[in-house]
Protein backbone atom coordinates (compact mmCIF):
# COMPACT_ATOMS: atom_id res chain seq x y z
CA UNK A 1 0.00 0.00 0.00
CA UNK A 2 1.60 3.33 -1.02
CA UNK A 3 1.97 5.99 1.65
CA UNK A 4 0.05 9.27 1.33
CA UNK A 5 2.27 11.90 -0.36
CA UNK A 6 1.48 14.66 2.13
CA UNK A 7 0.84 15.25 5.79
CA UNK A 8 -1.93 17.65 6.74
CA UNK A 9 -1.20 20.83 8.68
CA UNK A 10 -4.21 21.69 10.88
CA UNK A 11 -4.84 24.45 13.41
CA UNK A 12 -3.76 21.95 16.11
CA UNK A 13 -0.54 20.91 14.37
CA UNK A 14 0.32 18.17 11.89
CA UNK A 15 -1.93 15.21 11.18
CA UNK A 16 0.16 12.21 10.16
CA UNK A 17 -1.41 9.11 8.67
CA UNK A 18 -0.69 6.09 10.89
CA UNK A 19 0.60 4.28 7.78
CA UNK A 20 3.79 6.40 7.88
CA UNK A 21 4.61 5.27 11.42
CA UNK A 22 3.45 1.69 10.90
CA UNK A 23 5.70 1.35 7.85
CA UNK A 24 8.71 2.83 9.65
CA UNK A 25 8.38 0.84 12.85
CA UNK A 26 7.06 -2.45 11.46
CA UNK A 27 3.66 -2.10 13.10
CA UNK A 28 0.03 -2.49 12.09
CA UNK A 29 -1.45 0.94 11.35
CA UNK A 30 -4.36 0.16 13.69
CA UNK A 31 -1.89 -0.23 16.61
CA UNK A 32 -0.30 3.22 16.19
CA UNK A 33 -2.94 5.39 17.97
CA UNK A 34 -2.96 3.16 21.05
CA UNK A 35 0.83 3.11 21.23
CA UNK A 36 0.87 6.90 21.00
CA UNK A 37 -1.74 7.25 23.76
CA UNK A 38 0.31 4.88 25.94
CA UNK A 39 3.44 6.98 25.34
CA UNK A 40 5.22 4.13 23.53
CA UNK A 41 5.47 6.22 20.37
CA UNK A 42 6.51 9.79 21.07
CA UNK A 43 7.05 12.74 18.78
CA UNK A 44 8.66 16.14 18.42
CA UNK A 45 7.99 18.96 15.95
CA UNK A 46 10.60 21.58 15.06
CA UNK A 47 10.06 24.68 12.93
CA UNK A 48 12.88 25.75 10.62
CA UNK A 49 14.53 29.14 11.02
CA UNK A 50 16.78 31.21 8.76
CA UNK A 51 17.40 29.40 5.49
CA UNK A 52 15.15 26.56 6.73
CA UNK A 53 12.18 28.89 7.36
CA UNK A 54 8.97 27.36 6.02
CA UNK A 55 10.17 23.82 6.72
CA UNK A 56 9.32 21.53 9.60
CA UNK A 57 10.98 18.46 11.06
CA UNK A 58 8.75 15.83 12.63
CA UNK A 59 10.53 13.15 14.64
CA UNK A 60 8.86 10.00 15.96
CA UNK A 61 10.45 7.59 18.43
CA UNK A 62 9.54 3.97 19.17
CA UNK A 63 11.42 0.96 20.57
CA UNK A 64 14.92 2.33 19.98
CA UNK A 65 14.15 3.60 16.46
CA UNK A 66 13.51 7.11 15.16
CA UNK A 67 11.68 8.32 12.07
CA UNK A 68 12.50 11.85 10.93
CA UNK A 69 10.35 13.58 8.31
CA UNK A 70 11.32 16.95 6.86
CA UNK A 71 8.30 18.77 5.41
CA UNK A 72 7.59 21.92 3.50
CA UNK A 73 4.86 24.31 4.68
CA UNK A 74 2.23 22.35 2.73
CA UNK A 75 3.06 19.08 4.48
CA UNK A 76 4.86 17.53 1.52
CA UNK A 77 7.63 15.19 2.64
CA UNK A 78 11.00 16.52 1.46
CA UNK A 79 13.09 13.83 3.14
CA UNK A 80 12.60 10.75 5.30
CA UNK A 81 15.20 9.12 7.56
CA UNK A 82 14.90 6.07 9.79
CA UNK A 83 17.65 5.26 12.25
CA UNK A 84 18.48 3.56 15.54
CA UNK A 85 18.14 5.73 18.60
CA UNK A 86 19.37 4.19 21.85
CA UNK A 87 17.34 4.95 24.96
CA UNK A 88 18.75 7.78 27.11
CA UNK A 89 20.89 6.63 30.04
CA UNK A 90 18.77 5.46 32.92
CA UNK A 91 15.69 4.98 30.71
CA UNK A 92 16.69 1.81 28.87
CA UNK A 93 14.41 -0.40 30.95
CA UNK A 94 14.79 -3.30 33.37
CA UNK A 95 18.03 -5.23 33.10
CA UNK A 96 19.63 -2.72 30.74
CA UNK A 97 23.31 -1.89 31.08
CA UNK A 98 24.29 1.80 31.22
Amino acid sequence: MPLPPTITLTTDGFEVDAAHLADAFGLAAAAVPGLMRAGLITSRCERGEGEDAGRFRLSFFHAGRALRLTLDGNGTILSRALFDRPAPRGLAGPGAQD
